[in-house]
């Protein structure tokens, strides 16, 4: 049997399988090692004066170190900032992390926002459009509640905003679990799977996107799109704040900083359900970008390269092209050893790399899984509420704001 004699069927898998070991070795060397975790988009010298800042946090609930994570943002550095919480019940147990926050530091500029008005579907933007009569700066940093940052982290993500073309500044973020066994998997799928992917796509010149552990932009650019109500019914609201912003003509930068997250999810349920909510939010905003993730699943090919590998091996004497099993053992073996790097450049330290290396390919086969689940539904479940996935009907188009409309 001849190279051209190969059936359809193998020609595609050994295609796919190409393509997957290219996407692994570009992702492992994309990815930096954990303690020099920068994307650099804007060189720290352009820093200069650092303008004063508004942060919005909306809160929900007592989370696992809700308190400790909220501190760091009290601990910065920057000359001038607002704090300003939010929440959407006087009961809400936030509330109390909140004035620990206020008694612990008062030299720091803290409030709270307590109001139950909701606007549109999306809880946590009706929350953000509750807090952002209260924010007095020109720059507004909206940041998510579980997250935590460096004493420069104000500084460093409105620095890029002194260049009158930045819209947006987001960040990536790197996670860690809390609690046991499942965050663990479930920050693997941050750390080996979704920052490596957005760094792939950020080196391919890709700059759609924006994640709600930084979003930082000014107010002007905010009242052109029309506030926090243009993206109110929109379940991707951090996506789409970014995208509203991207239409005005303004780019968008991927901060050198990278925060941390907290992965809390107990059980494989509420981290299955949490997960496949992403993958359907990826679905909703870039349907093309979600139905090309499977060569993102390194193991699964892996496994189908070392089948086929075998197959032509072993078939070899009964007339198999011998140049196919050469070339598939050989990507196999790449793939394999592009991932293992990606899972060392992960790892905080060698500890975790030997803890975790067996959890590789449960969480490589597991992103298949939820890949083919987050493939259909029309809902996601969001903090106890069930939540649309689809964007196209509630995505208003940006307000272009008139010279006369001022600030």
């Amino acid at each position: 049997m001849t190279a051209l004699s190969l059936s359809a069927c193998q020609w595609l898998l050994m295609t796919v399988c190409c393509f997957a070991m290219i996407y692994g070795v570009f992702a492992a060397l994309a990815t930096p090692m954990f303690r020099t975790a920068r994307t650099e988009d804007e060189p720290t010298s352009t820093r200069g004066q650092a303008p004063a800042v508004s942060v919005l946090k909306p809160l929900c609930g007592a989370e696992p170190r809700l308190y400790e994570n909220l501190a760091t943002f009290c601990q910065q550095t920057h000359p001038c900032f607002q704090l300003l919480f939010g929440v959407s019940s006087p009961n809400d147990p936030a509330i109390a992390v909140v004035r620990r926050l206020q008694a612990a530091y008062p030299q720091v500029d803290i409030e709270l926002a307590i109001n139950a008005s909701v606007h549109g579907s999306n809880l946590k933007v009706s929350n953000l459009i509750n807090m952002a009569g209260l924010a007095r700066h020109d720059i507004i940093v909206i940041a998510d509640s579980d997250i935590a940052v460096e004493p420069d982290y104000l500084t460093t993500v409105s620095a890029p905003l002194a260049d009158p073309e930045v819209g947006v500044v987001t960040c990536l973020y790197r996670a860690q679990g809390v609690g046991g066994f499942w965050p663990r998997v479930g920050a693997l799928f941050i750390n080996e799977w979704f920052a490596p992917s957005v760094r792939v796509a950020h080196a391919g010149g890709s700059r759609r996107f924006g994640f709600g552990a930084t979003l930082v932009l000014r107010c002007a650019t905010l009242a052109r799109i029309g506030g926090f109500a243009a993206i109110k019914d929109s379940l991707a609201d951090d996506y789409w704040l970014a995208e509203h912003v991207r239409e005005l003509g303004l780019r968008t930068v991927l901060s050198e900083v990278t925060v941390a997250t907290d992965v809390i999810e107990p059980t494989f349920a509420t981290l299955w359900q949490r997960e496949t909510r992403w993958l359907r939010t990826i679905r909703s905003v870039n349907r093309f970008g979600f139905a090309s993730l499977f060569i993102t699943f390194t193991t699964p090919w892996l496994i189908a390269g070392a089948l086929l590998g075998l197959y032509f091996q072993t078939g070899a004497e009964a007339g198999l092209h011998p140049l196919a099993a050469k070339a598939t053992v050989i990507g196999t073996i790449v793939s394999a050893l592009a991932r293992v790097l990606l899972h060392a450049r992960s790892a905080r330290h060698s500890r975790s790399f030997w803890r975790d290396l067996p959890l590789v390919p449960l969480r490589d086969i597991l992103l298949l899984a939820q890949w083919l689940a987050a493939a259909f539904g029309s809902n996601v479940m969001w903090r106890g509420e069930r939540v649309p996935v689809d964007n196209r009907v509630t995505r208003p188009r940006p307000r272009i704001m008139k010279a006369s409309d001022g600030r």
